[in-house]
């Protein structure tokens, strides 16, 4: 019944003559349009909410490229990365039920993590939410693709030097943040699937939600992944990030992703409390890498910071909190103001970057701002004069850790590279 009600009311509102708000949904959707003949898109599906209801609720382009099979608003991709909000609002559910402790060690509800030093005793549940294990980021991450089962690649986490004390930076994680899925069957008594499904999916009218490659091939209407060139790639699919569904491992349809939003923005407070949200939508630690990544969105995007499970945004002064994912020919973005209750998502599958800016023209639209061109259907914002105007955007605010795991022989870490505490000028020469 709530689904249904979701579903109907989103069509109620698409009518363009009839929508006056400030997210203008026609201009949106022709701008859509025009990104999905750009090369490397092959099917696209997008929802906008403001001030908390469905404006738009959309399937663009193709299911299998030259298929004919449209892709429509129940049509099923994979989150990738957005699964780790998942995670993170249950494990803080169990919190605020009393079943665990977002401040004890991660070692008295995972049995398989083990960090450099015995850090798994030291580091808290909320450490491992925040990606803050003091390891390198992606860690072992090539194993994972490689098919080694995750709990024997945690086990190994030990083997690998420390960059930082726990609790002190911030490093991107699968491998290490799946250990929330053993946090969970812990204390549920459910395989993590079945918790998810239990406490968020079912509760939330969630019926396309599912988190297996087995679920995504038998949902009635399913995306084929694409990679960057529009080529299709189905006939690879592995389900190694299915085995870390905490991390990358759930599927649903774009009305689905809107519900998921909506409960973040306070809309479905039984299911989902203020206080789940504000813990897990306040940021905890800063982001180096994503604060410069986004610097070509500047000056809209600044100050990135990571929660659990969500980075979080400052937008021309407003909080904003979203993620992205990227996995195996599939893509996926959520961005929202959860004060206003404005907010887009978008699931795609192919490998192109193009389609990050739509979330930008919707709310620069959202509040008012001058618009831009951050599709780059045409020349784009001049990232050269942006920069120019600005160049505090440009300088790194801390060093960034190694961009890959330390499992290539061209990584050069330093010789004194994995003691406690070292100089980081010594190691990058910053």
């Amino acid at each position: 019944m709530l689904r249904a009600f979701f579903i109907a009311a989103s069509f109620v509102v698409l009518a363009p003559l009839s929508y006056a708000g400030s997210i203008d949904v026609a201009t949106i959707d022709g701008r859509i349009e025009r990104l999905m003949d750009e090369r490397g898109m092959v099917g696209l599906a997008v929802v906008i909410i403001e001030d908390g209801q469905f404006v738009h609720v959309k399937g663009y382009g193709e299911t299998l490229a030259e298929s004919g099979d449209k892709v429509t608003e129940e049509t099923v991709f994979r989150w990738a990365s957005l699964s780790k909000s998942v995670a993170a609002t249950l494990v803080t559910k169990l919190d605020e039920d009393g079943a665990l402790s977002l401040s004890a060690s991660a070692a008295n509800y995972s049995q398989s993590l083990h960090l450099p030093s015995h850090g798994e005793r030291q580091a808290s549940v909320q450490n491992v939410l925040s990606h803050q294990l003091g390891i390198v980021r992606n860690a072992f991450d090539n194993r994972l693709e490689g098919g080694v089962n995750a709990a024997r690649i945690r086990a190994d986490l030990h083997k690998l030097p420390i960059e930082c004390e726990i609790g002190t930076c911030h490093a991107y994680q699968n491998v290490a943040y799946d250990s929330a899925s053993e946090m969970v069957a812990k204390v549920t008594g459910e395989s993590y699937q079945l918790a998810v499904k239990h406490h968020l999916f079912g509760p939330l009218g969630m019926g396309s939600a599912s988190l297996t490659l087995q679920e995504l091939q038998e949902s009635p209407r399913w995306a084929r992944p694409h990679n960057g060139r529009g080529f299709n790639v189905y006939r690879k699919m592995r389900d190694n990030y299915y085995r870390v569904p905490a991390a990358g491992g759930m599927n649903s349809n774009i009305t689905d992703l809107g519900i998921w939003m909506r409960a973040q923005m306070g809309e479905m407070g039984a299911v989902i409390s203020d206080n789940v949200r504000e813990q897990t939508q306040r940021g905890r630690v800063g982001t180096t890498r994503e604060t410069n990544r986004v610097r070509r969105y500047f000056p809209r995007l600044s100050d990135a910071q990571y929660g659990l499970g969500w980075r979080v945004y400052d937008y021309a002064g407003h909080k904003v909190v979203g993620h992205r994912g990227a996995v195996n020919g599939y893509r996926a973005m959520i961005l929202f103001d959860p004060l206003t209750r404005d907010g887009v998502a978008a699931l795609w599958n192919s490998g192109s970057n193009q389609p990050v800016g739509i979330q930008m023209e919707v709310m620069d639209m959202a509040y008012g701002l001058k618009a831009q061109d951050w599709l780059y259907l045409g020349a784009g914002p001049n990232l050269a004069k942006i920069r120019a105007q600005h160049p505090e955007v440009v300088q790194l605010t801390s060093a960034p850790f190694p961009r890959l795991s330390p499992y290539l022989d061209r990584d050069n870490l330093p010789a004194g590279h994995g003691v406690t505490h070292y100089e980081v000028k010594a190691c990058f020469g910053l």
